[in-house]
């Protein structure tokens, strides 16, 4: 298998761009919520559901940003497209769909 690292770092590093993108304005509606809490009932229900909605995004934003980073760092020790249980090539394919992948096919499922 022949990787692109330069390929592979430069789509790395654009997911990383959009995960801090989409953190960053995630966090802002936390924290400057467009909605104040109303009198009524039904309205602060569906209020605090986008909040929680916002709050797990920021969860699955933080994790990708995270598996971005970990890919980032794997690439500089020579280990990106190594799979962590058994030690070969992740496929080509594999990473092109999930460029921060750490297993191959075999061991995914």
């Amino acid at each position: 298998m022949s990787i692109d690292f330069n390929e592979a770092k430069t789509r790395l590093l654009s997911l990383k761009e959009e995960y801090a993108t989409r953190i960053e304005k995630i966090e802002d509606h936390i924290q400057h919520p467009q909605d104040s809490l109303n009198e009524h009932w039904d309205d602060q229900a569906i209020s605090t559901r986008e909040n929680d909605m916002r709050k797990n995004l920021l969860v699955e934003a933080q994790q990708g940003l995270n598996y971005v980073n970990n890919a980032l760092s794997r690439i500089e020790n020579g280990t990106y497209g190594e799979c962590t249980e058994c030690g070969e090539d992740i496929e080509e394919k594999r990473l092109q769909a999930v460029p921060y992948a750490t297993l191959c096919m075999q061991h995914a499922e």
